[in-house]
């Protein structure tokens, strides 16, 4: 297992890809400054899934509810620990925040010394990305990974201060994906000021997306599907059957809730919740700058 690095088609864009990592970078600037970008984001990568599988039990272990914060030497599983801190008082691992983490860190050797307009990293839809001053950057939202159409697109701006959007969802219904759901949310976008941030917070988001006492919901043991995650024998989302209107209602209102609490903190900016159509947004930020 070798680590590719390769030009896309279109010549602009630039594919890495190592193991179960598979990252789309694009970034905008004069031709030898892009080149130099990618030469680093390159060089940087070749490093990043022998660092975190040298750290992956500790990874995987649950953050505990009291105690010192984990001490790890990775700079990306530090990234890991520092967004999901926050939610230790419900289940959460670092690897709820490993994509966005990896994302977040690409980008930043990509940009060091460099002098470029915008650059995002796309880590299988969780998004690093930076605008300097004046640059906007256009992003489509999907809210039904089943039919992964463009619903609606977020129009960012450097005065956003955006620099990650992560979603998360039930990918067990169905739908393929990389990670489970412990709730129902056919996905939650989040906008946060880094990718590991929006990462985790979407994860806990989408889990809050739930009816927890509704039979015709399917769960499964997560470590049934996949002996290795980090979930262990909790249960996750395997299918949702077609809900009553209040269902969903009630089911987006507990997302809604957390995304709200997390909103007023400043913990991330803005979430996209939608389920079954229906969709609802947290953030003033959202309402400003998402046109459909």
């Amino acid at each position: 297992m070798t680590m590719q690095a390769a030009l896309m088609p279109d010549g602009r864009r630039l594919h890495l890809q190592h193991g179960p990592i598979d990252l789309v970078i694009e970034a905008w600037g004069m031709p030898a400054e892009i080149a130099d970008a990618y030469g680093q984001a390159a060089l940087a990568f070749q490093s990043v899934l022998p660092d975190l599988v040298s750290e992956l039990p500790e990874l995987r272990r649950q953050l505990a509810a009291s105690g010192p914060k984990p001490l790890l030497n990775g700079i990306i599983a530090r990234r890991m620990v520092t967004a999901c801190w926050p939610y230790r008082r419900d289940f959460i691992t670092p690897m709820a925040a490993v994509a966005g983490a990896v994302a977040d860190h690409i980008l930043s050797a990509l940009l060091q010394g460099r002098s470029l307009a915008k650059a995002y990293v796309n880590n299988g839809g969780d998004i690093a990305l930076w605008l300097g001053a004046g640059q906007k950057l256009e992003c489509g939202l999907v809210t039904d990974l089943l039919s992964p159409q463009v619903s609606g697109v977020f129009h960012l701006t450097a005065a956003m201060r955006i620099g990650g959007i992560a979603t998360s969802g039930a990918p067990a219904k169905g739908r393929g994906g990389r990670s489970f759901s412990r709730g129902i949310a056919d996905a939650v976008t989040v906008l946060a000021r880094d990718a590991a941030t929006a990462d985790a917070a979407a994860t806990m988001i989408a889990n809050a997306v739930d009816l927890p006492d509704h039979p015709a919901i399917m769960r499964v043991p997560a470590d049934s599907i996949d002996p290795d995650s980090d979930l262990g024998d909790r249960p996750v989302t395997a299918d949702v059957p077609f809900l009553a209107p209040s269902e969903v209602a009630a089911a987006l209102d507990q997302g809604r809730c957390l995304a709200d609490e997390l909103c007023a903190s400043g913990m991330i900016e803005a979430a996209v919740l939608a389920l079954q159509g229906e969709i609802v947004l947290s953030g003033s930020l959202l309402r400003r700058h998402l046109a459909a």
